[in-house]
């Protein structure tokens, strides 16, 4: 559709996929990418965003290490370099994008100012920091990576946090689910959801583990945040 070109916190400028719908102003969503960096499918699913009603933005947080990153999750090789990205990937600068970001689109002229964020594995996890360290409005991870050992932040979170949680995710041990569970238990503003059965990346369309059913589910749970807190 368009690109937003965003101005980072030290000085440094990196681009975004911007989808915009038919009807603005509008609220606005940071869709936060996988470890694959803004491919088909983020830009997809900022395309299906905006066709409910939000822009929707998918900043390119590698571009520190590798600008305009666009993989599949196909080839092994492929699979092997977004690992090695993840690596190498600055998380706590990453937010700092990620809130440049956010930033961005509160002034971009077609929003109503109000943003939330919503992310996916390695975006999972940021969006989960995005509930701990921004002002965004709402935030959703979808099957986050490593939140057991970001349970400490939670103190901070001050808007609704929503979280998808794969019963069988490859890289999230049950181990690592029941402590996530337990921790969030008694905060008012975070809600969990389990899909039972259902393995990492469930709601990647056209992934290996893709359900639609649980896809639709998570899909709509998030919608419904967003039309109360963004609307």
């Amino acid at each position: 559709m368009a690109e937003l070109s965003i101005t980072a916190a030290d000085g440094g400028t990196f681009g975004a996929y911007l989808a915009i719908p038919a009807k603005t102003p509008a609220p606005a969503l940071v869709v936060i990418q996988e470890i694959f960096g803004v491919n088909q499918v983020m830009r997809d699913l900022c395309d299906w965003f905006a066709e409910q009603g939000y822009i929707a933005a998918s900043p390119d947080i590698f571009w520190r290490l590798e600008p305009g990153v666009d993989l599949t999750d196909k080839t092994e090789a492929e699979w092997q370099k977004a690992f090695a990205l993840m690596k190498d990937f600055d998380v706590d600068q990453g937010i700092e994008d990620l809130k440049a970001t956010l930033s961005a689109l509160r002034s971009h002229e077609a929003t109503t100012g109000k943003v939330g964020t919503v992310g996916y594995c390695l975006g999972g996890r940021l969006a989960f920091l995005m509930g701990t360290r921004s002002d965004a409005e709402a935030n959703v991870s979808y099957y986050g990576v490593g939140l057991e050992g970001l349970l400490g932040e939670l103190p901070q979170v001050s808007s609704p946090l929503l979280l998808h949680i794969a019963s069988e995710d490859q890289f999230v041990p049950k181990e690592a689910q029941e402590q996530i569970l337990a921790g969030v238990a008694d905060q008012p503003l975070v809600t969990a959801h389990v899909y039972q059965g259902n393995d990492h990346a469930f709601a990647r369309f056209g992934g290996a583990h893709y359900d639609a059913a649980a896809a639709e589910t998570a899909n709509q749970r998030s919608l419904a945040l967003f039309a109360e807190t963004l609307a």
